[in-house]
């Protein structure tokens, strides 16, 4: 009996996770949904407080902290480019000294630490400007103090949002085991439910926290932001005994440095003729070359970059760092990375279309007539941001059960359209976004000066604030097209060994979408100086024209996309091409959340 005993404890063992003593993992005491529940609990806690504070941080800053509205916009742009940013830097962390459960932990206790730092300086009267007198035309705003402890906060969040970020999606598939069918489809599901858990921190974020901050007070909103990362954390914690670890892997980053470093100290050498002479996998020998061939996807030689080449020149002998030596499958991986860089850069645009419905948008909603059910509610300006959240997800299942079924038939893709072509569609939607919110600042300046309410930027307009709507339904459609699109385009494109570099490839362009918005609002509003587009009272401002200006940046901006699109061969199809059989590569494999 002893046995059977035995065979059943080596088949319930996991070989390559462990417990949080570090002993192999038993697949019936650790993992699964009991593991992954925790998870994305502390995930959907910070969704909740990170877009809780950025989405109505544009009217603290402008009527609590007094600062004008390029400014406010330009605080809130940083603070999300920060945080996704600093995604980069946690994955690497993560995956290079500390792992994803230590990240996870430490960086949601320092999100929480920003948070309350933030909740007291809405608390403290010195930690704010005084309120504004009636009936005077000017208001002292924020002083150096002040807005040093403000940044803080901010950034302190920041940095927590993006360690955390960076790890959480990574830390919820290792509890499950791919190996095990079963389990694999578990770990789909997981990734369905991830979406719709950061959905509903979302949508809470944008009416109950936004209500909360704009009726009952900024302290009360923060807090209760507090309050739920701390929540989010302990559920985290209290899991620790149940979840599976994995060993670390080593940055993505490291490897693309290493073969930078090694094909420029042999810059002087010859390449070979046949790149057969060339160091490969098969060239290493015993169990440390049986491991690298299971972990990575051994790629067909291009033609391209032939410099990177010489990273894996063996003549003459050298040392046998990755500093001086790289395998051709990781100059092959490099390559690729290098291949997807015209798409990660055109794609850069839609994100900065996107930051605009967090900063402008709400200040115009908060010009104009937000009342609903008659006059016995009113939206809090930046609860508008609730038909962007309602447009990803009604598009979704839109294109899922509607437009996959009429592009198959169209361009023969089982897929429908491919990733590509969806960020295509999302960037077209972004362009008649920027349209859209022209013409109805046009509309809404109009009646401001038809009414002779231009000159008092605090009088609410006799205008719907539902005129904004479609700019922030086409946002909202164009990011269903253009977030899964690029998930999927990063995911599928980025080699079997540098999965977690999709994940930094993706997030970069959201970052550098909101930092790119701030680079714009700056030029724009030292350039129009002495008539101001971006003007503190819009009612007296061109916000118009700098709409105009993201729409002509963003069809230019279209206008190269497609060019490179159209030279750009899938991973797969050189694959095919070479006679290479494709791995699985799907979605369900490292997906990540804005």
């Amino acid at each position: 009996m002893a046995l059977p005993a035995r065979k059943q404890e080596a088949d319930d063992t996991l070989h390559d996770a462990w417990d949080c003593k570090g002993r192999p993992a038993l697949r019936s005491a650790s993992g699964g949904w009991a593991s992954a529940a925790m998870i994305l609990g502390v995930e959907m806690c910070e969704r909740l407080t990170t877009l809780g504070i950025a989405v109505n941080l544009v009217t603290y800053m402008t009527g609590t902290m007094h600062l004008g509205n390029a400014t406010a916009a330009n605080t809130v742009t940083n603070f999300l480019g920060t945080s996704f940013m600093l995604c980069l830097l946690g994955g690497f962390v993560g995956d290079t000294f500390l792992g994803r459960y230590l990240t996870i932990a430490i960086f949601a206790a320092v999100q929480a630490a920003g948070v309350a730092i933030l909740t007291v300086s809405t608390m403290i009267p010195g930690l704010r400007p005084p309120a504004c007198r009636r009936g005077s035309g000017t208001c002292v705003p924020a002083n150096t103090k002040q807005l040093m402890v403000l940044y803080l906060a901010l950034y302190l969040t920041a940095l927590g949002t993006g360690g955390l970020k960076s790890s959480v999606s990574g830390f919820g598939s290792d509890q499950f085991d791919e190996a095990d069918k079963k389990e694999k489809k578990q770990m789909i599901k997981f990734f369905n439910w991830f979406f719709f858990f950061i959905s509903i921190g979302s949508l809470a974020a944008v009416t109950v926290l936004v209500y909360i901050q704009d009726n009952l007070g900024r302290q009360w909103g923060y807090g209760v932001c507090c309050c739920a990362i701390l929540v989010g954390l302990a559920v985290f914690l209290a899991g620790t005994r149940r979840y599976r670890f994995k060993k670390l892997v080593g940055s993505p980053l490291t490897q693309i440095a290493a073969v930078f470093v090694a094909a420029w100290r042999k810059r002087h050498l010859q390449l070979p003729s046949d790149s057969s002479l060339l160091f490969d996998m098969d060239d290493i020998a015993g169990e440390e070359g049986q491991m690298l061939k299971k972990k990575k996807q051994k790629l067909p030689h291009s033609k391209e970059f032939r410099f990177l080449d010489k990273a894996a020149i063996k003549d003459p002998p050298g040392p046998k760092s990755s500093w001086y030596l790289s395998t051709l499958t990781d100059v092959e991986e490099v390559k690729l990375v290098i291949r997807m860089i015209p798409t990660w850069a055109t794609t850069v645009m839609f994100w900065t279309v996107y930051a605009q419905m967090t900063t402008f948008s709400v200040s115009q909603a908060a010009t104009m007539d937000r009342h609903i059910l008659g006059r016995s509610f009113k939206i809090p300006a930046a609860s508008l941001t609730v038909f962007f959240v309602a447009f990803i997800l009604l598009t979704v299942p839109v294109y899922d059960r509607i437009i996959v079924p009429i592009c198959r038939r169209i361009f023969k893709n089982p897929h429908g359209l491919t990733p590509l072509q969806r960020i295509g569609v999302g960037l077209v939607l972004s362009i008649l976004a920027m349209v859209a919110a022209a013409l109805s600042e046009i509309k809404r300046l109009h009646v401001a000066r038809s009414h002779d309410l231009a000159d008092d930027p605090a009088a609410v307009l006799p205008l719907s604030v539902f005129w904004l709507v479609p700019q922030f339904a086409l946002v909202g459609s164009g990011e269903a097209f253009a977030y899964t699109g690029q998930l999927d385009f990063f995911l599928r494109e980025c080699p079997k060994g540098m999965k977690t570099m999709s994940t930094g490839l993706f997030l970069s362009t959201l970052s550098l979408g909101f930092f790119v918005s701030s680079i714009l609002v700056a030029v724009v509003h030292r350039v129009t100086g002495h008539r101001p587009w971006l003007a503190d009272n819009l009612n007296r401002g061109k916000l118009y024209n700098f709409y105009w200006l993201l729409a002509i940046l963003s069809v230019i901006n279209l206008v190269v996309f497609v060019v490179c699109s159209r030279r750009y061969v899938y991973k797969d199809k050189r694959l095919e091409d070479e006679g290479i059989e494709m791995e699985d590569s799907s979605l369900s494999s490292h997906p990540t959340s804005n």
